[in-house]
């Protein structure tokens, strides 16, 4: 496999337009199955595969799953900022700094329960949301790229988000 192959085991994200109401259900299934789908990565797994990494210089399987909750509980603040104020900024972080702090080395099971209670929560929310289209629609402004994203966008984004970390943790298990 090349790097970009490793990089992006599921392809890169692609922004579309415009979202249809079942890409979105399906974004939402993604999301919601993410603890179960790595429930079943985790089963069986050594403290040394936690250790590996899905590419020359990447993240150990470890830092994956702890970013996943940092990333996650993002989005989730970002959701619930979008469905209550009118186009709210959000606030950046730096991911690969946050992966190189002293919490990454703890073990997944913290970040795991995480996971766990936020998706359910957040995919009953979504599915919740998906039931009124023009919500959608709301924005959100990422001062990061300085632009304005609407939610139909971020449902995308973390549906694939949770399959491209799913991709990359057994990438590294495996390696």
């Amino acid at each position: 496999m090349d790097l970009e192959q490793l990089k992006y085991p599921v392809g890169k994200f692609i922004s579309k337009p415009r979202y249809e109401l079942e890409e979105l259900l399906q974004s939402v299934v993604k999301i919601q199955a993410l603890p179960n789908e790595l429930a079943k990565l985790l089963n069986g797994i050594t403290p040394e595969q936690l250790q590996k990494t899905y590419r020359p210089d990447g993240w150990t399987a470890q830092q994956v799953i702890h970013h996943l909750a940092d990333s996650h509980m993002n989005a989730w603040i970002r959701t619930k900022l979008i469905l209550t104020e009118d186009n709210p900024t959000v606030k950046p972080y730096m991911e690969s700094v946050w992966a190189n702090g002293k919490d990454y080395t703890f073990t997944h099971e913290s970040s795991y329960v995480i996971l766990v209670g936020l998706h359910q929560r957040w995919s009953l929310l979504l599915l919740e949301t998906l039931k009124n289209p023009e919500l959608l629609l709301r924005t959100y402004f990422h001062p990061e790229h300085n632009k304005t994203f609407d939610l139909a966008y971020l449902i995308s984004l973390y549906g694939w988000h949770s399959d491209h970390h799913l991709a990359h943790i057994r990438n590294a298990i495996n390696s």
